[in-house]
């Protein structure tokens, strides 16, 4: 049974803390944000120690299925206007946007609860001061098929003579 499961079962003084990772190649450093009102610093599952960012988000996970429409919607306070400068770094570099899902529980910040969710940013979009974006885990609708290129160096009978 994990810790998380235990904590669902039992109740407690326990609180659950859902956190995010953003990443991109032109930025400096990936963003660690945690909900809530208060800053933590917890470790990833690689081991690393990250100070979260406590920030207004909410997130809406996505269903456990085998559906070509795996997304995540997560809305993120940007009343600093700090998302809009990044994302705008990575429409100029032309760069896909990266995202880690993780959820803690306030009793220990060793390690995530449970294994956390790796998506890519899919879309988004400003409104008002917050920044919306859907991430997924499984990109059905651009999948490429077939998946292996038939290409000179895989095959080279498709040269013309």
């Amino acid at each position: 049974m994990t810790a998380l499961e235990t904590l669902y079962a039992s109740g407690g003084k326990a609180v659950i803390i859902p956190t995010l990772e953003l990443f991109c190649t032109p930025w400096a450093a990936p963003i660690y944000l945690c909900q809530g009102f208060e800053d933590i610093t917890a470790k990833t599952e690689a081991g690393v120690t990250a100070k979260f960012t406590a920030s207004g988000f909410a997130a809406a996970l996505p269903k456990r299925d085998n559906s070509g429409n795996q997304t995540l919607t997560f809305a993120i306070d940007n009343v600093t206007g700090e998302a809009q400068q990044l994302i705008d770094q990575a429409l100029e570099a032309r760069a896909s946007i990266g995202m880690v899902f993780r959820i803690f529980i306030s009793t220990d910040l060793t390690a995530p609860a449970e294994r956390p969710y790796r998506m890519k940013v899919l879309s988004g979009f400003m409104q008002g001061s917050s920044v919306q974006l859907n991430a997924g885990y499984f990109d059905l609708i651009n999948l490429g098929w077939p998946r292996r290129k038939y290409t000179l160096a895989f095959a080279p009978c498709l040269r013309y003579i």
